[in-house]
């Protein structure tokens, strides 16, 4: 693989890590600066919808000046800046404000990597490549877990929040170095984002992609701590070896189906076998909300696993996108992808608050069998799309 590209997967490890780091600081947090698990889930939830709210320009940025300078700008004000905002945090205010940022910093990052990917590479590699960089980057969730809890136990969170953004800035200098900017497509046709929403075909790949990555992040970013912690009084190293379960699990899943559609010949129905896996795996998890860690530890394995469909849709929708749309078209389908589980961390968050008090274990079996829920809609009306592979 290209340097540039390598050093773009470390850059996705950091944004990975971003989104998931939060679960296993949870006690810490909490006993440091007073911040709640409601308080934590909103917060995440502030980091995928910037994130999301981001994929509008950066689409537009890389087509219009690439991905050097998009990836680069971008990680070193708002990954540095506010990883070292974080580390200053006294209260879960300052917490929100600081993941806002990190997540303006992580926006360009994975889809500066598909651009140059759809633009340099042939097509029918797309998936493979995406799920390559995206298994490879999903490191960023195993440093999230043990190691996270661990340096936070010898060094603190607050020193280990600030060695993040000193590990931001100079990723963030180096793909300003580093990165080279594929050719522009040569084409006189112009077109915005209004001309990806006038394709019918793409309207019934955007619901599964809203709620995809829902189970799998909700659960392995923000509440396996709390569950853990709340049903089976799980230390903090313990949630961080269950964590590292599960983040392994997501890197198998998504280099499992990386070359799934050129082994099976269709991208459609790879995507619905492993949703609907997903949502039947959420309501296991309900049903045995208490029987015990163990099981309750694989199951979520195994929806972090079959949730990892993330590149095959991606590449799917993108079989339908022009090529002058292309940064566009991917950065749209992040939107989706994102900003759904930024939704659902909020909404998460206050169901979870709201029943808490009264029944702890319906809490949580209320929040996964809504995402069990939320997957088998998106399958419903994916099944409708048309399959295309390259």
């Amino acid at each position: 693989m290209r340097p540039d590209l390598i050093l773009l997967c470390f850059a996705y490890v950091l944004s990975q890590f971003f989104r998931a780091f939060l679960a296993v600081l949870t006690k810490v947090l909490d006993s440091d600066i007073g911040a709640t698990s409601e308080d934590l889930a909103f917060a995440s939830g502030v980091w995928f919808l910037v994130f999301a709210a981001m994929q509008i320009p950066v689409g537009a940025a890389l087509d219009r000046i690439g991905p050097r300078l998009t990836s680069s700008v971008l990680l070193f004000i708002g990954g540095g800046g506010g990883a070292l905002l974080f580390s200053y945090a006294t209260t879960p205010a300052h917490i929100t404000l600081a993941m806002g940022l990190i997540g303006i910093g992580c926006s360009p990052v994975l889809m500066a990597s598909y651009y140059i990917f759809a633009r340099s590479y042939p097509a029918a590699k797309f998936a493979t490549l995406a799920a390559l960089m995206l298994g490879v980057g999903s490191v960023g969730n195993l440093v999230a877990s043990y190691p996270t809890a661990w340096a936070a136990e010898v060094i603190g969170w607050r020193m280990t929040l600030v060695a993040l953004a000193i590990f931001s800035a100079a990723t963030a200098v180096g793909l300003g170095l580093m990165v080279k900017d594929p050719p522009k497509a040569e084409t006189t046709e112009k077109g915005s984002v209004l001309d990806l929403l006038k394709m019918p075909a793409l309207w019934l790949m955007f619901p599964l992609m809203f709620v995809n990555y829902i189970p799998a992040a909700g659960i392995r970013g923000l509440w396996i701590g709390p569950y853990l912690s709340d049903v089976f009084d799980v230390s903090t190293s313990g949630i961080g070896t269950a964590s590292l379960m599960m983040g392994v699990a997501m890197i198998a899943g998504t280099l499992s189906y990386g070359p799934a559609d050129r082994i099976f010949g269709t991208r459609k129905w790879v995507v619905v076998m492993g949703n609907t896996l997903v949502g039947l795996a959420c309501f296991a998890l309900a049903v045995w909300i208490s029987t015990g860690v163990v099981l309750s530890i694989a199951i979520m394995a195994l929806i972090g696993f079959c949730g990892a469909s993330f590149p095959v849709i991606i590449a799917h929708a993108r079989s339908f996108i022009p090529p002058h749309l292309t940064g566009r078209g991917v950065t749209l389908l992040n939107l989706f992808g994102i900003g759904g589980v930024g939704v659902m961390q909020s909404v998460s968050g206050k169901l979870h608050g709201q029943m808490a008090e009264t029944s702890p274990i319906l809490a949580y079996q209320t929040l996964f069998a809504f995402f069990g829920v939320l997957s088998l809609l998106g399958v419903l009306i994916y099944l409708f799309s048309q399959d295309r592979t390259d």
